[in-house]
C-alpha cells in the first residue's frame, strides 16, 4: 500500500538533513496514517490508510462494529 492519504491524498515530503558541518543528506517526512475501516460512498465496509488530521476532523465515516447474534 502507498504511504497516501485516502481522503486528502497527503503523501510522503522530501527535503534534507543538514548537518552542523552544513553536509547535505535526502530525507523524508512521512504523514501520520492510520489504518481505519470506513464506510465508503456505496455503503461498503473498506480498510483504508486516512492521517490523523482527517479522522479528527470527521472527514471520514468509521465503520461501526459487525455484531454476531449467538
Amino acid at each position: 500500500m502507498a504511504r497516501v492519504c485516502y481522503r486528502c491524498g497527503k503523501r510522503p515530503a522530501t527535503g534534507n538533513n543538514v548537518s552542523h558541518a552544513h553536509n547535505k543528506t535526502r530525507r523524508r517526512w512521512l504523514p501520520n496514517l492510520q489504518t481505519v475501516k470506513i464506510l465508503d460512498d456505496s455503503g461498503q465496509r473498506r480498510r483504508v490508510r486516512v492521517c490523523t488530521r482527517c479522522i479528527s476532523a470527521g472527514k471520514v465515516t468509521k465503520a461501526p462494529p459487525i455484531t454476531v447474534e449467538a
